[in-house]
């Protein structure tokens, strides 16, 4: 289960919570310019736009979760079970994996209109990474500075939906998700007014009841709700402080906190990370879930023409700074 959004104030900020009850010791990983992708069905490119992102990396091959390239141009995939549909590969002359989309996209195009034209070309083939690493179904969202789509492998082919709220979750299909938007149009950040009956005498008792009825539990459709809006009502200033703030209150607000998703093996899913990239300058941030101090790497600071990944590891023990620490207290 996760979120991912699209944000701008005077950068463009493009992030996601990562729900899962478990981790596979994802780095955030700087593809440079020159490194080569082994694509199974299309030509390795000489040179392709450097990427930064969360991925796992196995014998050396970034598997993306959400990525950004050097042009700004934004991918994150999320979970879409029983939705997603990958073609068998003996009908894909041409194709790519689903593993394979993300850097393809990122190292080819440089908006979501580029990105947009080249997926029309593109059949995703059922071809797993490994025998270990079968291929999760997903669905995507593409951003850049100018907006955002969501991508659907489906039976019918990949399916490009304009996407105006910058906002996806998992299932259902992102019409679905957009359509039920309908049932809390009513929904405000204003005070609450009486509208149930003119014979009544009713009062807002509370702040916030303008958005009373706003769902609170955790499955997609709700965090999808939750998530727009949070985010069509943010107020933010446009320093990087307070952009960082901002993308991070907003996904926190659709986070995990672990005890309150039980699975069916009776473990718990907890927000594993978030990521906040400022796409504009190519810093990516992040927070764990035992560590909410902000970290970030700038992928300016590498050498973006080399052919190595570049990895770091996530810091997920907790940071405390305490701020009287060298006080002493005599009776």
């Amino acid at each position: 289960m996760c979120t991912a959004i699209s944000f701008s104030t005077k950068d463009h900020y493009f992030g996601r919570n990562l729900d899962l009850e478990y981790s596979y010791c994802e780095t955030v990983t700087i593809t440079p310019r020159n490194y080569c992708f082994p694509f199974h069905r299309l030509p390795s490119p000489p040179a392709h736009y450097a990427i930064i992102g969360m991925a796992y990396v196995q014998n050396n091959y970034p598997l993306y979760y959400d990525a950004t390239n050097e042009k700004g141009l934004s991918i994150a995939g999320l979970n879409f079970p029983g939705n997603a549909h990958y073609f068998p590969a003996s009908d894909c002359e041409l194709s790519l994996t689903p593993y394979e989309l993300i850097p393809y996209l990122l190292g080819k195009c440089s908006t979501v209109t580029e990105a947009c034209a080249l997926l029309s070309e593109i059949t995703l083939a059922d071809i797993p990474f490994s025998k270990e690493l079968p291929l999760t179904p997903l669905h995507y969202l593409l951003s850049d500075s100018t907006g955002s789509v969501t991508i659907e492998p489906t039976e019918k082919g990949v399916m490009i939906h304009p996407n105006p709220v910058g906002v996806l979750t998992n299932n259902p299909p992102f019409l679905t998700q957009m359509f039920q938007l309908n049932n809390y149009m009513s929904l405000s950040n204003a005070p609450a007014a009486n509208c149930f009956s003119d014979r009544l005498s009713l009062n807002a008792y509370s702040r916030g009841m303008g958005a009373l009825g706003l769902p609170g539990d955790y499955s997609s459709s709700s965090r999808f709700v939750r998530a727009c809006f949070v985010k069509e009502n943010s107020v933010c200033g446009f320093s990087e402080s307070e952009s960082l703030s901002q993308f991070f209150h907003i996904l926190g607000s659709v986070a995990h906190p672990r005890g309150c998703v039980k699975t069916a093996q009776n473990d718990y899913e907890i927000t594993v990370y978030t990521s906040c990239c400022n796409t504009t300058k190519g810093i990516y941030y992040y927070t764990t879930y035992e560590n909410s101090q902000i970290t970030g790497i700038d992928m300016h600071a590498e050498n973006l023409d080399s052919q190595d990944l570049i990895s770091y590891p996530l810091i997920t023990e907790q940071k405390i700074f305490m701020q009287n620490k060298n006080r002493t207290f005599e009776k």
